[in-house]
Formats: C-alpha cells, structure tokens, sequence
C-alpha cells in the first residue's frame, strides 16, 4: 500500500513550529504498519523531529541557528531575495527537508516527548498561494494492509514459500 497526499500549512513567522497535529489530521488512513515519509517542498524551511513539552527548546534551536547562520555576513552571494534569504537556505541544509517516520497499527508511532516541527527560516516564508503565503508538505505513507486490524486480533503468520531461483541454479530464494 502507498499512499500520497499534499498538505498545506498557513504560514507562520520565523521560527520553530510544533504542527505535529496539523499533520496527522490531513492525513490519509495510514497503514497498519510502514513508514510515513515528509518532504517539505521549499528550500527556506526544513522539517525536525524534536522534543514538543518544553517550548524552551523550540527559542533555543532559533537561537542557536540565528548564531550559526546569521543575516547580514559579507560572504553571501545570493542576496537578491532579502537579508534573510541565503541564511534560510543554509539552515534548511543543516536541518533538512525531510523526515521518515514509523507507523504501528495505523498511527505514528513517535516517543513520548517527540513532535513534528516546521523550521520556518524566512520572516515571511513561502511562495502566494490564494492570496495568502503557504509552506507544502507532500507525506507519502507506505506499508502492508490499511488501517488497524479489526478487534485486535494479530495478523495470522504466513509461511513463506520456498523454491528454486531461476537465475542461479540450484540457489533457494525466500518470498
């Protein structure tokens, strides 16, 4: 089973974003198990995984990439979009656009104090989307049989089915 779907998110101002649950709610029925890749689809913002309890975190990471990646430096090129615009790419790089996630009896299967974050690294991020500026994020969930089994019952083992691969002779092969 894949499943592939386009999410977008309202825009937000600079900094880091808990939307862990703008994500699950548009979400498709995810698999019993698998995996749930996200690619946000911007080179001025990335997505991380980090700890959601304690908001503290979310101004220290901003702190820490304002002074790892900060406006203004004289070795920047590309400088037509703004002040902001080469340090959100240099950030989106250290962070990265993407996350894989895993996926148990249909859910996301993230620890305790873990959430999904938008790192918003531009003042006004995104492109004009219906009059309002946007960021979109393409989840793309794979794995077997859709949804959480009936009644809890576990899936009945399989035996797997043995027999002579044709391109080596005499080799078994499992499937």
């Amino acid at each position: 089973m894949t499943v592939q779907t386009e999410i977008t998110l309202e825009q937000r101002p600079r900094g880091i974003h808990l939307i862990t649950g703008d994500i699950t709610r548009r979400l498709p029925a995810l698999p019993r198990r698998g995996l749930l890749h996200l690619l946000i689809k911007h080179t001025s913002a990335a997505l991380a995984l980090n700890e959601n309890a304690d908001p503290d975190v979310r101004r220290d990471l901003r702190a820490i990439f304002d002074r790892l990646v900060p406006e203004g430096a004289p070795l920047y090129l590309h400088t037509d979009e703004g002040p902001d615009d080469m340090p959100a790419h240099a950030k989106s790089v250290l962070v990265g656009p993407s996350l894989t996630l895993p996926v148990t009896d249909g859910r996301l299967n993230l620890g305790t104090w873990q959430g999904i974050y938008l790192c918003e690294f531009r003042d006004c991020g995104g492109p004009p989307y219906r009059g309002h500026r946007h960021r979109r994020v393409n989840p793309r969930a794979t794995g077997c049989s859709a949804g959480p089994r009936a009644a809890g019952r576990p899936a009945p083992l399989r035996r797997r089915a043995r027999h002579r691969c044709p391109r080596r002779a005499g080799a078994l092969q499992w499937h």
